[in-house]
């Protein structure tokens, strides 16, 4: 006999209440005989297919700082959006992450990433088992089918994390792990095309078999997700296979193109949209609203009536210093971040951002105006902490700022006056996590649409999303409102692909700034190596009020060939040696 260890918590907001927080097989003999506390019988286990997909949904939120699984230490930290921050370079492992001449397949945060998104590939791979045994006998055909078709949604979106990280990766389905086949499927074995047929696959049979909006649960996988992911696989995919030599606009697949304008079709007809006013979207109050196509769903104790209740545990560094019981201070936006949310007649200054660095004062409004968007993503000293003038931001609220500056993150933190989710040595917050949103969707839209040639269309889309910008300033951040000016792109903007591209990934900046986009969108457009060695040569030089800083950045360096993908950690390859190859480079 086997038993199952199970750890049990709640999933708020959500039809999924039962999780099964940690899932291990060990022989009896392993406890000589001694019978544990929540210990559940394998084939008990198994034989509740509904539950097995309830613990697959657990691994969702399954994430901690060393191993956040909405990657924002790849997709921010790692980009020309934040700084790390903490304590100093040595707060962490991340350090290498953001300069890269130091990046080693030993860093240790990089194996927990990778071991801890292949447990929730297990899970979602014995759901699959259990399902296929027991399913249409306990729960019936055609919730069987939307369960199985929910299960492989959750394993193409930790594939999906994967891929985009580590490139180089065994994939091991239900098939692989009913043969018993983990420690001999090779990381090599399925090319570059072949995994995202793979994870696309996964993500048609969501797409397929699962209803637009489930009856049983706001927090469940659906249609809708699906398509908005098969979108974003295809515009990933669309690109080139991420290496510069072989990325950007001279490879790119128009078919895939067009894949993502069919799928986004399908988002932009339903029943998701814009939310009216920016603020709103980064407020737990507004979780699970129209913006809301996929999230993590995150609880309070004082609402699901746990001990800890179900907090971000992703973003648990990322408050600022001395304005939450432990605010750790990470994710620090930087200065060319800052930069990019200049305007000039309401529009970017695409040529000239980095000219001069500059920041807006509170209450001393200069001829510099800025992007609304600004003030809504990160906190700046004398302004209010996310909107509350009871808690205003200073330049005591950086815990090193002569390493990494005064600026601090906002979107990934409530309102400070709201209170803490869980207040102990650690804190998290009871704030969903995006997967997707529907604004990031119909930017996905925009990009394809310029590439097929469609250029109005895609400045319709663009200006839809910088109306709500312009119209998101009397809500929440009137105290900003002499500083901000943004207009809508006229046409000429949009004659030719060149400058329609430079609007769309402007906007993506903007828009989705902080929420761990960046650097894959970099990597899409062949972009890294010239956009970061710039960036670093020019974020040495910051300094704000006279207090220097990020001089770090002197032995930064992004090698173009290597550094685009991450490495296969250590662990893993000399785990079992010869099984693993590694990304080129390293």
């Amino acid at each position: 006999m086997k038993t199952i260890h199970v750890n049990i918590k709640s999933i708020a907001k959500s039809a999924v209440v039962l999780c099964l927080s940690s899932l291990t097989l060990a022989s009896c003999n392993d406890f000589l005989g001694y019978t544990p506390t929540a210990v559940v019988d394998e084939n008990k286990a198994y034989s509740d297919p509904d539950g097995m997909v309830t613990s697959a949904y657990a691994m969702l939120g399954d994430c901690w700082y060393t191993y956040p699984f909405n990657l924002w230490p790849y997709g921010d930290l790692a980009s020309d959006d934040c700084l790390k921050g903490g304590s100093g370079t040595t707060d962490t492992d991340y350090h290498s992450v953001e300069i890269f001449s130091t990046l080693t397949p030993t860093l240790g945060h990089l194996d927990e990433l990778w071991y801890r998104l292949y447990c929730a590939i297990s899970r979602c791979n014995r759901a699959l088992v259990s399902l296929d045994e027991y399913g249409e006998s306990k729960l019936g055909a055609a919730t069987t089918k939307q369960r199985i078709a929910e299960v492989k949604f959750l394993r193409a979106h930790f594939y999906y994390k994967l891929f985009m990280v580590f490139n180089k990766i065994p994939w091991i389905d239900e098939e692989v792990y009913k043969n018993n086949l983990q420690e001999k499927t090779r990381n090599d074995a399925l090319t570059h095309e072949q995994l995202w047929d793979k994870i696309i696959g996964d993500f048609e049979t969501a797409y397929n078999d699962l209803p637009e909006q489930p009856s049983d649960g706001g927090g469940r996988a659906n249609k809708v997700a699906a398509a908005a992911y098969l979108a974003k696989c295809y515009l990933q995919r669309a690109w080139g296979n991420g290496y510069e030599d072989s990325t950007g606009v001279n490879f790119i697949n128009k078919d895939y193109m067009q894949k993502v304008v069919d799928y986004t079709d399908v988002v932009a007809k339903s029943r998701y949209g814009y939310l009216e006013d920016y603020g709103d979207i980064f407020l737990p109050e507004y979780d699970n609203s129209k913006e809301s196509v996929f999230a993590v769903q995150a609880s309070d104790y004082a609402d699901d009536h746990t001990t800890f209740g179900r907090g971000n545990w992703s973003n648990v560094l990322n408050g600022a210093w001395k304005m939450w019981s432990c605010g750790w201070d990470f994710q620090k936006p930087s200065q060319d971040f800052v930069n990019a949310f200049k305007t000039d007649n309401g529009l970017p200054e695409f040529d000239d951002y980095s000219k001069t660095n500059d920041h807006p004062v509170n209450g001393k409004p200069t001829a510099q105006k800025w992007d609304p968007r600004l003030f809504h993503t990160v906190g700046m000293p004398t302004f209010p902490y996310k909107y509350e003038k009871n808690f205003t931001l200073t330049t005591d609220n950086s815990r090193t700022p002569n390493t990494y500056g005064y600026y601090t993150t906002l979107k990934c933190v409530p309102q400070r006056g709201k209170g803490e989710t869980y207040n102990g040595s650690w804190q998290a917050f009871a704030m969903n996590d995006y997967v997707i949103r529907y604004t990031d969707v119909m930017l996905d839209r925009a990009e394809a649409l310029i590439e097929l040639g469609r250029l109005e269309e895609a400045r319709t889309i663009i200006n839809d999303i910088r109306q709500r910008a312009a119209n998101s300033v009397s809500k929440h951040i009137e105290y900003a409102a002499d500083q901000c000016k943004i207009s809508l792109y006229p046409d000429t903007y949009f004659k030719d692909k060149e400058t329609a591209r430079k609007c769309l990934r402007w906007e993506r900046r903007l828009e989705t700034g902080q929420e761990h986009e960046r650097f894959f969108d970099l990597r899409r457009w062949g972009m890294l190596s010239s956009t970061l060695n710039s960036y670093f040569t020019r974020e040495v030089n910051d300094s704000y009020d006279g207090q220097v800083y990020a001089q770090y950045y002197k032995d930064a360096h992004f090698t173009k060939g290597k550094n685009e993908f991450f490495p296969v950690p250590y662990n893993q390859i000399y785990y079992i040696p010869g099984l693993y190859t590694q990304n080129k480079g390293y």
